[in-house]
């Protein structure tokens, strides 16, 4: 006989089913819960771009205003008195040394020469009567037909004629060479200016003695001014500025920029540097010599000078940007081995273009930081990428 169950036994039975089935549909959601989760993202480094530090040959320049100047700049004057009469050049155009330039009226200078010439003539004339009277009167005397005195007369005489021949001939001399004057040559070769007398124009002595320039400009000078602070500089590389050297294998040579910006092709050498330092400006004055062959740096000028002060052979230099400067010093970030941020405190020297020479504190081979290190601390670890330097991408280390 079958037994049947009380209705309160099956609702007891239907519950315990109910809550084992929620419990199992917990479980399952908080498995899946665990699963699909969002999960937290992981701590990621900051990104650094770094350069690795190398050597090479530094070429240390410095700049500086200067002026052009001819290698010659010779004023024409007249060195005799006289109305100007012709000249026989083209104003502005190149002249050889010696070519007559001007033409001084010579009528006087041409007189007085002759004047010379004729006092000369008798001089001569009297000398050779002198000399012949002393060779008729030297052997009376020796045959005593003539007295001691009569041949000391003839000796004084004729040493008193050759001393009047001689003076006659240094004022022929004299007087030639004033008539000369009277023809102006050019004391160089190179390009004349306008004349600065005019034809029938009283010049010389009295007058107007300036009547022309001649400048020779195929070689120019450079001058510049360098500070004391650069001569000490130079002194500690053991570089004498304006003397040469057998030991150095480079030579301080110069540019100059041309008056539209553009850099000169050729370029010079500086021969001469001043002594003492101006007391007033605590510079001293450099000299470089150029060659301008096609007369295209104009004396008078003012320029740009661009002087090789120095070479700095395996020198370590870094990017300027890479230098932070605080009043402390200068600091670069070196990323280490292991990713690990190092503040170091470096010694920086010269600049030389973007770069900066570091005397100390950085070795070649070194990683340092040129990018992003504003936000950086020492002691921090970081992702470097290195740039590659013939595009604009990088590659991580």
């Amino acid at each position: 006989m079958k037994r049947i169950q009380p209705a309160s036994a099956l609702k007891s039975k239907k519950g315990k089913t109910a809550i084992i089935v929620i419990l199992a549909l917990a479980v399952i959601g908080l498995v899946l819960w665990l699963v699909l989760r969002p999960r937290p993202a992981a701590a990621s480094l900051p990104v650094v771009e770094v350069s690795p530090v190398t050597t090479s040959d530094v070429n240390v320049y410095g700049e500086y205003a200067g002026r052009i100047r001819a290698q010659q700049f010779v004023e024409v004057r007249a060195r005799v008195e006289g109305y100007l009469e012709k000249m026989f050049f083209e104003e502005g155009t190149h002249i050889d040394k010696g070519q007559t330039m001007f033409l001084i009226d010579r009528k006087v200078y041409k007189a007085l020469a002759e004047k010379a010439r004729a006092q000369l003539n008798k001089a001569r004339s009297n000398a050779l009567k002198a000399e012949r009277d002393l060779a008729r009167i030297r052997p009376l005397y020796e045959q005593n037909a003539a007295s001691q005195l009569d041949l000391d007369n003839a000796e004084a005489a004729y040493e008193s004629a050759k001393a009047e021949e001689s003076v006659a001939a240094a004022d022929l001399t004299q007087a030639e060479l004033v008539l000369s004057y009277t023809t102006v040559t050019s004391p160089i070769s190179g390009y004349v200016s306008e004349r600065v007398a005019d034809i029938g124009t009283l010049v010389g002595p009295g007058g107007k003695s300036l009547l022309a320039t001649v400048v020779k400009s195929d070689t120019v000078l450079v001058d510049f001014s360098m500070t004391a602070l650069d001569y000490l500089n130079s002194k500690n590389r053991d570089v004498n500025i304006g003397h040469k050297s057998e030991s150095r294998q480079w030579e301080p040579y110069v540019t100059v920029t041309l008056a539209d910006g553009s850099e000169y092709p050729l370029k010079g050498l500086v021969d001469f540097a001043s002594p003492q330092v101006d007391p007033t400006t605590g510079t001293f004055s450099v000299r470089a010599e150029m060659p301008n062959p096609d007369h295209v740096l104009l004396p008078g000028e003012f320029t740009r000078v661009k002087v090789l002060k120095d070479v700095r052979t395996d020198a370590v230099e870094v990017p300027s940007k890479a230098i932070e400067i605080e009043r402390g010093g200068a600091y670069i970030y070196v990323v280490r081995p292991d990713s690990i941020i190092e503040r170091r405190f470096v010694e920086t020297g010269p600049e030389a273009g973007n770069n900066i020479v570091i005397e100390r504190g950085l070795s070649a081979g070194e990683n340092i930081v040129t990018e992003g290190f504003h936000k950086l601390r020492h002691g921090m670890k970081v992702q470097p990428v290195i740039a590659r330097p013939d595009t604009t991408s990088t590659t991580q280390l």
